[in-house]
């Protein structure tokens, strides 16, 4: 199982990670962040930047309960078609 050994902020949406596999990978979440009442909060930078990592580093998550699984972030690669409407 793949899991984030570490995480740092960088620019305004984007998160740079660390695996268990020894693989690193920034991701830019702003095509992530839609209207919906659970995305559009991380729209704000102060609490986009309130991430927090789970134990074990089994994923990545904010104050309201949105939160990402380490597979899919390690598999994650950025396509414009998997952008959410805004």
């Amino acid at each position: 199982m793949i899991s984030i050994t570490n995480y740092r902020l960088k620019g305004d949406k984007k998160i740079h990670f660390n695996f268990s596999d020894g693989s690193e990978k920034t991701i830019d979440f702003d095509s992530f962040i839609g209207n919906d009442d659970l995305s559009k909060p991380l729209s704000d930078h102060a609490f986009f930047q309130k991430v927090s990592l789970y134990e074990n580093g089994r994923g990545i998550y904010w104050p309201n309960d949105f939160d990402f699984c380490p597979d899919f972030l390690h598999q994650y690669e950025a396509d414009e078609k998997l952008v959410v409407n805004k």
